[in-house]
């Protein structure tokens, strides 16, 4: 039998790829049918004028993968169940297909719909995804990454590369994270933050946000009902809605969380209460120590969960520190959480949690089911940096910048505002709320400075209810001197415009 095949012997393509192709084309185009017998490579070799050893090895392929079979004294032949076969859809006569032409449009719709937590997701964006970052961003709180010492750290990751430790290349037989770091945390917290827990209590994440969302579910169902303050973090709220949390907002004063609030009896019974104390975010008013306390009583009474995001609790610039709410507690009521995002960069993806003895084990799963550990060679990376020094050296000379700058934005904005404005909180920290007396912060606003290439945040995404329209929270750890002037001095002139032709 002879093959209409044509073969191109002045093409850069093999003989015997262009003579197994055209075969598989046959095959799949149905000239060749399953079951059919093919002509012997001398046969073939003959009819097409080229040698047998270029039909052979096309055969070789062909068999190897399944569209030939060859049978010992009666030939080659085309297998009746080809492999491209097996990968097609199923025919409408297949099973599978009555099944789904069965189902009702209704269920079939329902089959591709999201879940709960997929719906949220698709119909609140919060992100900002696609937009092109300002030169001076003040919406974001970064630390100045230029000041990082890089050449201590690599340094270090050099050395704990040389090593050549072999489990750097395995996952951890425990998620809970690399023992000698949560042993220096442990020690670093019990050093700063009046933090006394063991390395047992501390489970390894990467960052705060993974600590929320995995406090959120383990011990969160639907339904129940989260004091967070008002106005709070935003990527707390996301997580406790996300999960189907009621959330109530407790108002924040100068003194902090206004405890006497979480008090009153036509508010439900609370799961947890999730504060920022050691400075609110985003007003930067620091929890007072009779408020602590008092919290500390209320959670106790009510068997809540207090959740501590002691986020930036390193850059306070006058007074002596308030304890943590974790190392003043006596009943296992606070799951503190700590993070070096702000500290060191926020691309090590490196924080933690203490929690009580008790939960040390669920946690730690439920880190295993998130995302089995953080890096391990980050960890041991960090450890060392710890163990040496350099992270108690890092954070006196940030302390030292962070507190020049915030020296600058108040000066600034004084400059600019006088007395038409409020500064709000702590001297701490590595941002500022602005409250205007005069002037209303708008889209239009931050739209229009955005334009001048100056990023804003208006505080109203802080809120649940009752929101402002006259703050800005200005984030000013990465800028310079020279960019913290001329972002204010952008949003006075534009602030100043909108006045002059309202």
């Amino acid at each position: 039998m002879d093959f209409p095949i044509l073969l191109d012997s002045q093409s850069d393509t093999s003989l015997h790829r262009q003579l197994y192709d055209e075969l598989r084309k046959s095959i799949l185009s149905g000239r060749l049918n399953p079951g059919q017998r093919v002509p012997s490579t001398r046969a073939l070799s003959d009819s097409l004028g080229i040698s047998r050893a270029t039909v052979t090895m096309a055969y070789d392929f062909l068999l190897s993968e399944g569209y030939l079979q060859s049978t010992i004294g009666s030939g080659t032949y085309v297998c009746r169940q080809l492999p491209d076969t097996l990968l097609r859809p199923a025919t409408a006569k297949s099973t599978a297909k009555k099944q789904l032409e069965s189902l009702t449009a209704s269920k079939k719709a329902q089959l591709k719909k999201l879940s709960k937590y997929g719906s949220y997701l698709k119909e609140r964006n919060w992100l900002g995804y696609g937009d092109q970052e300002p030169d001076i961003q003040f919406s974001f709180g970064r630390p100045d990454l230029s000041a990082f010492p890089m050449r201590q750290w690599m340094q270090i990751a050099n050395q704990v590369a040389k090593k050549q430790d072999l489990r750097l290349l395995d996952c951890p037989s425990k998620s809970q994270g690399y023992l000698p770091l949560r042993q220096s945390i442990a020690a670093h917290l019990a050093k700063s933050r009046a933090v006394n827990c063991t390395a047992d209590q501390i489970i390894i994440v990467n960052g705060s946000q993974q600590a929320i969302d995995l406090v959120t579910r383990v011990l969160v169902e639907r339904g129940d009902s989260v004091a967070i303050e008002e106005p709070g973090y935003i990527g707390a709220k996301k997580a406790f809605e996300v999960q189907g949390a009621q959330l109530i907002g407790i108002p924040v004063d100068e003194s902090g969380l206004v405890v006497d609030r979480l008090k009153m009896p036509q508010l439900p019974n609370f799961k947890l209460a999730y504060v920022t104390p050691s400075h609110q975010f985003p007003t930067g008013v620091v929890l007072t120590l009779p408020r602590r306390l008092e919290l500390l009583a209320w959670a106790q009474q009510t068997g809540t969960f207090i959740i501590e995001d002691d986020y930036d609790s390193e850059f306070r610039y006058e007074g002596r520190p308030v304890p943590a709410l974790a190392g003043l507690d006596q009943s296992e009521s606070v799951i503190y959480i700590g993070t070096f995002s702000k500290v060191l960069f926020p691309a090590l993806r490196l924080g933690y949690l203490v929690v009580p003895q008790a939960f040390a084990e669920v946690f730690a799963r439920a880190k295993w089911l998130a995302d089995r550990h953080s890096s391990l060679m980050d960890q041991m990376i960090l450890a060392e940096f710890i163990k040496g020094g350099h992270l108690e050296r890092h954070i006196r000379r940030m302390r030292m910048l962070y507190e020049h700058r915030r020296k600058t934005v108040i000066s600034v904005l004084q400059e600019e505002f006088a007395d038409t404005i409020e500064i709000l909180g702590d001297n701490a920290g590595i941002n500022v709320l602005v409250r205007f007396k005069k002037h209303v912060i708008d889209d239009s606003v931050t739209t229009q400075v955005r334009s001048y290439g100056v990023g804003l945040s208006k505080t109203s995404q802080f809120y649940l209810t009752d929101l402002p329209r006259n703050e800005v929270l200005l984030n000013y750890g990465s800028l310079t001197d020279e960019e913290i002037a001329k972002g204010v001095k952008t949003l006075a002139a534009v602030l100043k415009s909108k006045a002059g032709t309202g």
